[in-house]
């Protein structure tokens, strides 16, 4: 009984979102032409449930390039309609679009000047009669057997609000550069705004051995840098290949005699390579996707394809960048 249940929640509300697909139509479009228009911000109100969910959608459209905050109806009765200017566009949520506190709002929003978008689920309601742009989020019926409890409902208007946000990041051709400025904190940021430069091993720390050079010379270097491998350069520093502690260890199995061979008969010669510019999560992505297996360092390269720097899988753990 309790799994059936469970699953018909889930029916229901899937059956619900399914249901909008339909009305992303010309007043869907409207509402971001409008907003799209608005010089001022987006402000959502809403009361109990819906005033939950409007919290999410004005977060949402924030940290997509759309200036929005949520204001509560009843505090806005009481002062805080001042953060309303005509440049606004508020968005108000009311499934039966007769919330008494949200109605109340509305003659004086009106007499600011901001417009308004009613997403509601009547569409005959007091609330989209007043508006200027209407969002329809009716459902067919709640996923409480009670019929009573918001379920189907505030879950059609959070996918509403999702479709909004995301159609007005892309009418704005918003960037993951421009999302990584609201979101500098945590892996999100550190995903989005670390540079392959900013991790990298450079410098005197970077493991690179001449062509020419025996393995025995090479396998120092591996060992003084500790990331178990070297880049192969030649004169001018451009990169050959690498040589890894797995390329030594398998050449043991032959002997050591190998140990004063050159590095160029035992380097891999077209290893995968990153530049500096480039961010970190690209190069985690490169490691973990590579073919046959995953690798754990990329040597960093210039443009001239000289061996500028490495970067070791452990480092970008450390950072985070998973």
């Amino acid at each position: 009984m309790i799994i059936e249940q469970a699953k018909e929640v889930l029916a229901v509300e899937a059956a619900a979102i399914q249901a909008l697909i339909p009305r992303i139509d010309g007043q869907f479009t409207a509402a971001v032409k409008l907003i799209l228009a608005c010089n001022g911000r987006v402000i959502v109100t809403g009361m109990g449930k819906s005033g939950i969910v409007g919290r999410k959608i004005a977060a949402t459209l924030a940290s997509t390039g759309t200036p929005a905050f949520f204001l509560h109806p009843a505090e806005a009765i009481h002062g805080d309609l001042g953060m309303v200017t005509g440049e606004d566009v508020v968005l108000a949520l009311s499934h039966s679009g007769e919330t008494a506190e949200v109605l109340s709002i509305l003659p004086i929003i009106r007499r600011i000047g901001a417009k308004v978008i009613a997403m509601s689920g009547r569409e005959k309601s007091t609330l989209v009669s007043n508006a200027d742009g209407f969002l329809d989020v009716a459902v067919e019926r709640e996923a409480c057997p009670l019929g009573l409890a918001p379920t189907a409902s505030t879950t059609a208007s959070l996918a509403m609000g999702d479709a909004l946000a995301v159609a007005l990041l892309s009418a704005r051709s918003f960037t993951p550069e421009d999302f990584a400025l609201f979101h500098p904190g945590g892996s999100l940021g550190r995903r989005l705004l670390l540079t392959v430069e900013q991790v990298m091993h450079s410098g005197d720390d970077n493991p690179v051995t001449p062509l020419g050079s025996t393995v025995k010379e090479a396998l120092f270097v591996i060992t003084a840098k500790g990331l178990g491998v070297t880049s192969i350069i030649d004169g001018d520093g451009r990169l050959q290949g690498i040589i890894t502690d797995g390329d030594i260890r398998r050449s043991l199995e032959k002997g050591l005699d190998f140990l004063n061979k050159r590095v160029e008969e035992i380097m891999t010669r077209t290893p995968k390579t990153i530049t500096a510019d480039r961010l970190a999560a690209q190069a985690l992505h490169m490691m973990e996707k590579n073919k046959p297996r995953p690798i754990t360092v990329l040597p960093v390269v210039d443009r001239e394809q000289r061996a500028i720097g490495m970067i070791h899988l452990t480092d970008l753990l450390r950072q985070g960048v998973v």
